[in-house]
């Protein structure tokens, strides 16, 4: 049976357990692990130096159990206990877990809440955090790495979790490397835990991916989120059933004009598996949609411009976080489906003083270093640098597909004919007419979807109810063994 077939919603998992807002360390660790599979470790380790605060355990769970009976490692730290703060101990039980993640090649999930640094244990502490770090770089790229904020979670609790691949935060968590008393005393600021780092704040800057609402929640999302991914990079990630072929057309929602905005997340529904997306960092850079899917029963990572927002166009947010995206589903082998409709890059001073050029070229670095199989389709419209930056044909997709009407070029026909033909515009008798003219003539020439695919730069015209169809048997030629990875991890971006 595949995995995500097997997966159990959450609140099917350990009815007893109590409410959200009651749930321990060890009960999220129950509730995220198969009923009876969970093996703790070092629960009766102490600290080596007499402290004012001794528990054994040291304020962290630390175990291995199963998912969907596939190994997983996790650990839960307990902020009932001196505030979750990481102690020397404390430290070395999220080392030796990382550890044997590493060594049997499978996930590792962290319950994280923690006041940073215990004071008791002064730079040790601090000295922990270090090898925390170090193991999660080294495991970066080769297990997925998962981390669900369940509290306050200050200095080191917050660098921890960004380490790692995902980042799930819980309804009333907050992270933020300096808490709320420094700030007001340093910098005069007034502001509470939520306001400085709760999960409205970082769901929109990128730090999470994912939001919920409870414990029970947030588990249903991990697993979930495991059921797309491999124990391990190289291995094959969990197929699915096959699901039935949806009736929708892709089309029915676009508007044949391209100026007329649209959510592209009914064209990803209209062509993946059950018209189901577990979308990753909803609320980020809402002009670019990521999002989990499966297609014909194949896990894959789908990437699009969202028309919607800001009309699809390509800023320093979006190409950072497509960027992350696509070296994730590369670092687990998951395919890449690239769903096009952009004008291109967003124009201006404020986007160039972001670094629009260093983030723009995350993506484009992204795409060209993956080594998955990559399939483009362009729904409406590709611009200039967008068509290229949106893993074009020549940047290294192997599949480079178009609906019929779409439109391909430098820029839009209009424009194009605006510079080219300036003079001719101006002293006509009816400017705005022969623009028209003049535009539909461009347009004809070098902007259609026919010329592109004439020329080679597009491999095929797709009709959009064959969109799918398309897609799952590129995906079935093109997911042999194959090679994964990016060499270096997955660092965050």
């Amino acid at each position: 049976m595949s995995a995500l077939a097997d997966r159990m919603p959450a609140e099917r998992i350990s009815p007893l357990l109590k409410d959200p807002g009651e749930v321990t360390a060890r009960d999220r660790l129950e509730l995220l692990c198969d009923p009876g599979s969970l093996q703790v470790i070092r629960s009766t380790v102490l600290p080596r130096r007499e402290s004012k605060r001794m528990r054994e355990g040291d304020g962290v769970i630390g175990a291995a159990g199963t998912i969907a009976r596939r190994p997983v490692y996790c650990y839960a730290q307990d902020q009932s206990f001196a505030g979750g703060s990481l102690g020397e101990a404390h430290a070395d039980t999220i080392v030796r877990v990382m550890q044997l993640a590493g060594r049997a090649k499978a996930p590792v999930i962290g319950f994280v809440a923690s006041g940073g640094a215990r004071m008791d244990d002064g730079i040790a502490a601090l000295a922990g955090y270090g090898r925390i770090f170090r193991e999660s770089v080294k495991l970066s790229g080769k297990v997925p790495q998962i981390s669900v904020i369940t509290g306050v979670s200050a200095g080191g609790g917050a660098y921890s979790p960004a380490l790692t691949d995902f980042v799930v935060m819980t309804e009333g968590s907050a992270m933020f490397l300096t808490g709320p008393g420094v700030v007001r005393e340093v910098m005069g600021e007034d502001v509470d835990a939520q306001a400085l780092g709760g999960p409205k704040v970082h769901s929109k800057n990128g730090v999470c991916q994912f939001t919920a609402a409870n414990d029970h929640e947030a588990v249903g999302l991990v697993r979930e989120l495991l059921a797309h991914l491999p124990q391990h990079a190289g291995e094959r990630p969990p197929h699915g059933l096959p699901a039935p072929v949806p009736t929708m057309d892709p089309a029915a929602r676009v508007p044949s004009s391209p100026r007329q905005v649209y959510d592209v997340r009914d064209v990803i529904r209209a062509v993946v598996d059950n018209a189901e997306m577990l979308e990753m960092s909803e609320r980020w850079a809402r002009n670019m949609v990521t999002a989990f899917c499966r297609i014909d029963g194949r896990p894959v990572g789908v990437v699009a411009n969202q028309p919607w927002y800001l009309g699809g166009v390509i800023d320093a947010d979006a190409s950072q976080k497509a960027a992350k995206f696509v070296r994730t589903c590369n670092a687990y082998g998951l395919p890449l489906v690239v769903l096009v409709d952009t004008p291109g890059f967003l124009p201006g001073t404020k986007q160039e003083g972001l670094g629009v050029i260093r983030h723009g070229a995350k993506l484009l670095h992204a795409f060209a270093e993956a080594v998955v199989p990559k399939v483009t389709v362009v729904l409406r419209k590709a611009y200039g640098g967008g068509f290229i930056t949106m893993n074009s044909k020549d940047l290294g997709a192997d599949l480079a597909l178009a609906w019929p009407d779409a439109q391909i070029g430098i820029m839009g026909a209009k424009q194009a004919v605006g510079i080219v033909h300036r003079r001719d515009i101006a002293a006509a008798d009816d400017p705005e007419a022969e623009r028209d003219r003049l535009a539909a003539d461009y347009e004809a020439e070098h902007v259609s979807a026919a010329i592109a695919a004439r020329e080679g730069f597009i491999d095929e015209l797709v009709a959009p109810t064959e969109t799918r169809r398309r897609l799952a048997g590129a995906l079935a030629g093109l997911s042999g063994p194959g090679d994964y990875g990016n060499g270096g991890g997955n660092i965050p971006l």
